[in-house]
């Protein structure tokens, strides 16, 4: 896409003979979230730490518009980008407002705008009444918040955030939630990076998935579901648990106890077939339910069910 403000191509980064990121390439438009999904371990937190230049590829590029690169300019390449790390990177003992004009400073803004920006950010992220306070006198979502407001002190256009809401309280994490739609409405550039499905459903525009350092799937959301073989899940009860071998011959049914799930593509379509074939069995129905596949069922579907390190 011509108005891709960032893309990254042909990333890879190995550790001795583990191979974290392989080949993986993506994307970003002015005003767009990126939703980066993967296991733990799956290369996503290395990425993020080579498209903010963090970390040095072993192959591969990240070009900005107007193709700004860390080869070409690192000081504007790194203006260009905040980043908000995994782990909370502040000045414990420092109040809130000097660890901002400390981020501010090394960017080399001048004191009015500092002082300005510091002001802003500290009203974005709901922390005016505690800029005088220090840190390690906060919460786990304050930091969180102070956090953001800090890679968000010299204005940048392409924001990295790397599990941003991981510890944080409900309430936080919704506060966090309307600040970072709002640097999408402004027109940011957003990569969002977590393990919650519901964060990504919420917030992301576009989805990649990696899985042991590659990226497996990619696009819209809708894009992603229409990788699944079946759309909707049908959730039948039944007035007994049925001999399984009677169930023989159903396609994508399995058995809970007396529940049934199936996967449909149609629920519509495939609704009275399915009811008539167990009517046809002689199993008798109490009760019938319905439910869309979520971004987890995709995620477990490309990616596993088995436990990762």
């Amino acid at each position: 896409m011509t108005n891709e403000v960032l893309v990254a191509r042909g990333l890879r980064k190995a550790y001795g003979n583990r191979m974290a990121v392989h080949d993986v390439s993506l994307g970003l438009r002015p005003g767009e979230v990126l939703g980066l999904l993967g296991p733990n371990g799956a290369g996503k937190s290395t990425t993020v730490g080579m498209i903010c230049g963090l970390t040095v590829p072993d192959a591969g590029c990240v070009t900005l518009s107007g193709g700004v690169s860390l080869a070409s300019d690192e000081a504007g390449y790194k203006r260009r980008i905040g980043l908000v790390p995994q782990d909370v990177a502040l000045y414990e003992d420092l109040p809130a407002r000097m660890n901002l004009e400390l981020f501010g400073a090394l960017y080399g803004m001048p004191p009015e705008l500092l002082k300005r920006r510091t002001d802003e950010v500290l009203a974005m992220v709901g922390l005016t009444d505690r800029a005088g306070d220090r840190p390690a006198t906060f919460s786990g979502g304050m930091k969180r918040r102070l956090n953001i407001a800090c890679a968000l002190i010299h204005d940048p256009e392409i924001i990295l955030l790397d599990e941003p809401t991981a510890g944080v309280d409900p309430q936080s994490r919704n506060a966090i939630f309307d600040n970072l739609e709002g640097l999408k409405a402004a027109g940011k550039a957003l990569i969002y990076t977590t393990h919650y499905m519901e964060e990504a459903e919420r917030l992301a525009d576009r989805i990649v998935i990696v899985d042991h350092g590659r990226v497996v799937a990619s696009g819209t959301q809708a894009q992603l579901h229409a990788l699944l073989p079946a759309a909707q899940t049908l959730h039948v009860e039944l007035a007994g648990e049925p001999d399984d071998a009677l169930l023989q011959g159903l396609p994508g049914v399995q058995r809970v106890g007396q529940r049934l799930d199936v996967g449909v593509a149609d629920i519509g379509r495939d609704t009275g077939p399915l009811l008539a074939a167990l009517a046809a069995r002689g199993i008798q129905v109490r009760g019938l339910a319905s439910a869309r596949a979520t971004l987890e069922d995709v995620f477990l579907q490309l990616t596993g069910r088995q436990l990762r390190d």
